[in-house]
Order: structure tokens, then C-alpha cells, then sequence
């Protein structure tokens, strides 16, 4: 059996047209790419819409909560979704929700010691808080 002749291979035409444009295909992908911007998945928007997620349903519930009335919820977060990793590889294993920081919620009955009790004791379950996490005020409409 004899040996592979890369002189022989690079002379050829047909070799040398399939380099050149392959070459070509590379370097147009290259300029392409800087003109196509993915979105980043672990963005700064990503967490802001679960934030908002989570602000509207539980505003949602808690107006339908006896005596609470009108509210208004504010939540902070503390870190962002991030994606866990085995060690030394690339193979995602899961992904973490960023965590509640705490929890304002301003509501109509927000005066009243059994409305505070009863909206803290929904949100401190609904989102698997503490209670030294969520604050319940009367709100100034």
C-alpha cells in the first residue's frame, strides 16, 4: 500500500476550488455573525419578567383575599437564574430560580392586624418565604 501524496492532493484543481471556497463560506459566516445578535438567555430582562410574573399573580390572589382590597405588590430578587454545572463538564444539570429577597405588599385593608396576618401568611407559604421577608402596609390611594 503506498503512502498518502498531499503534494499530489494540494496540485490538483478540484481540491484546491473546494479549499478556496470553503474558506470563503468561513469567512462570510464570520463577517455574518457580527450582524446576527442572539438573545442571552440569563439576561437581565429574563429576570424582570419573572419578577413581574410572580408580582401579578400574587397581587392577583391577594385581591381576592377578604378585606385586602385593592393592592399593590413589590418584589425584590436576589440573584439571577443561573445554570448549574457538573464539575469539569459542559452538560447542564439544572437550573436555579433566582431567590425573593423580600416582599412589599401595599393593600386598602393593610391596617388591619388580622388582614397583615392572613396576607403574610399567604405569601410566606405561596412563595416559601419568611415572614421576616414580607412587609404589609396600608396603601395611600
Amino acid at each position: 500500500m503506498r503512502g498518502f501524496n498531499i503534494k499530489k492532493l494540494i496540485s490538483d484543481e478540484k481540491v484546491k476550488k473546494i479549499i478556496l471556497i470553503c474558506g470563503l463560506a468561513g469567512i462570510a459566516l464570520i463577517f455574518l455573525s457580527s450582524f446576527i445578535e442572539l438573545p442571552a438567555k440569563n439576561s437581565a430582562v429574563d429576570i424582570v419578567e419573572y419578577r413581574d410574573k410572580i408580582q401579578s399573580s400574587v397581587s392577583e390572589m391577594l385581591t381576592k383575599v377578604e378585606g385586602v382590597g385593592d393592592c399593590s405588590v413589590l418584589i425584590t430578587m436576589e440573584n439571577s437564574v443561573e445554570d448549574v454545572y457538573l464539575q469539569n463538564s459542559s452538560t447542564k444539570t439544572k437550573e436555579i430560580e433566582p431567590t425573593i429577597r423580600g416582599i412589599v405588599v401595599a393593600c386598602d385593608g393593610g391596617d388591619d392586624p388580622v388582614v397583615v396576618e392572613r396576607v403574610s401568611e399567604i405569601v410566606t407559604k405561596a412563595l416559601g418565604i419568611s415572614s421576616a421577608k414580607v412587609c404589609v402596609t396600608k396603601s395611600v390611594y
